[in-house]
């Protein structure tokens, strides 16, 4: 059934102040770590920090709790509370209006830099000596977001389940990927996992993949110049088509609609599934998910047949301290620490933030042999932003390529983005 714009906008809102109104059932908010004592044994006051994260699963498995005893420990005193948020992108987007954003917390991808002040605390230029994408969340010569990790995207995929299919070369253009995706259907192997009912990891195969296949870093910035920035026969046509190809033929996981993105990372590590499309992230949550690490391999995604290839190097989120903290120097030896003291960004299989360093996950060597062009990715321009608020397109979240994904005719429903996608542009030049 199709939905035009403003109803599914009504319907969209209403589904996240559902999700609004069940953070606290769902959330997990929990004290990891509890006040101590100084160098002499003194009682030190009490200083609480609560911290809104994606990162439920590290909540769940004690991680985050065992980097809140380590931050305890130089900060005696310091409670360490985190609360996760299971769909981020859009809960988070919920709180700003309400300003129950803890005191730290995760930048909303989709909000303009203009809009930080007055929700974020700039941060001292202390914390960015040495460190990527230093500029990526600033406004007016303030910087309000420190990277948390970077990434690049590829081909995640389980050497094993290659191997009981045949195949023995990674594929290097599109048409070799959909040969070794038939090759996995034929063994009973998913080829590929899209997590459709997760709806964020989507973003891969939108936002994510556009902003790199052309080369060009701007290419989002650019849809600001015209009227119709979705068309089949660009790169977003391009994108969209090789999901909805990757469906047509089975060669994706069954019930789609559902949210199994943890399952996905169990399926992925036993070789029930053969790849993924994600971030070098996802590395470690597969082989902390069951997998021996010799057997996941990461190469870049070969999304045509030239040969040629391009790959994103991207920040991920970025972690700020909310305006309305009553913490905000604690606040901000907890980000200091977090980013480059806490180990997070090797276990999590990130790059490194700091320029100084170097991956050490082979994953990460293999990927960079095959030798990509590099592409840096540019901040989101407030125009962008503007625009895309005012069409009611809320980009990296996934529900637009879902409903691209699914749509009977992707030119007709291209079609339509682009009414709104011109109407917002007229309204933001008056």
């Amino acid at each position: 059934m199709k939905v035009k714009a403003k109803g599914w906008f009504a319907l969209f809102t209403a589904i996240l102040l559902l999700i609004a109104g069940c953070d606290e059932q769902n959330a997990g908010v929990r004290p990891t770590a509890t006040a101590g004592a100084d160098d002499e044994g003194q009682p030190v006051e009490e200083q609480s920090l609560r911290v809104l994260t994606n990162r439920v699963d590290l909540i769940e498995n004690g991680v985050l709790a065992g980097y809140a005893e380590r931050f305890s420990e130089l900060h005696p005193g310091a409670v360490i509370e985190f609360e996760g948020l299971t769909n981020y992108a859009s809960d988070i987007m919920v709180r700003l209006s309400t300003r129950n954003l803890g005191d730290v917390l995760l930048l909303p991808n989709n909000m303009k830099n203009e809009s930080f002040p007055d929700y974020f605390e700039p941060l001292g230029d202390e914390l960015f000596e040495g460190m990527r994408f230093a500029d990526f969340k600033s406004h007016q010569g303030k910087r309000y977001g420190i990277a948390t990790g970077i990434s690049t995207s590829g081909i995640v995929y389980n050497k094993e389940a290659f191997r009981k299919a045949g195949i023995t070369d990674v594929p290097t253009t599109l048409e070799q990927f959909y040969e070794a995706c038939e090759k996995l259907k034929r063994a009973g192997i998913v080829p590929v996992y899209l997590n459709y009912g997760a709806k964020w990891p989507l973003m891969s195969w939108g936002e994510d993949l556009v902003s790199y296949m052309t080369g060009d870093p701007e290419y989002l910035n650019r849809m600001t110049e015209t009227d119709e920035p979705f068309r089949a026969d660009n790169a977003w046509g391009e994108a969209i088509t090789i999901v909805r190809t990757l469906i047509e033929k089975g060669y994706v996981e069954q019930g789609l609609i559902s949210n199994q993105w943890e399952t996905s990372k169990q399926e992925l590590a036993s070789g029930r599934a053969g790849m993924y499309l994600m971030g070098n992230w996802v590395i470690n949550q597969v082989v902390s998910a069951g997998a021996d690490s010799d057997t996941i391999g990461f190469f870049p995604f070969p999304y045509d047949n030239s040969g040629k290839r391009y790959a994103p190097l991207s920040p991920d989120w970025f972690a700020g301290i909310s305006k309305f903290s009553e913490n905000k120097e604690l606040a901000s030896a907890w980000i200091t620490f977090f980013v480059r003291e806490s180990g997070y960004v090797d276990a999590s299989g990130f790059l490194p933030v700091e320029e100084a360093k170097e991956s050490e996950l082979p994953q990460i060597r293999q990927f960079m042999s095959y030798e990509p062009f590099m592409v840096e990715k540019s901040a989101p321009s407030d125009r962008l932003m503007e625009i895309a608020a005012a069409a009611q397109i809320p980009f990296w979240s996934g529900d637009n390529i879902q409903e691209w994904i699914a749509a009977p005719e992707l030119e007709d429903v291209f079609g339509q983005y682009n009414e709104r996608w011109r109407e917002a542009r007229n309204i933001s030049e008056r």
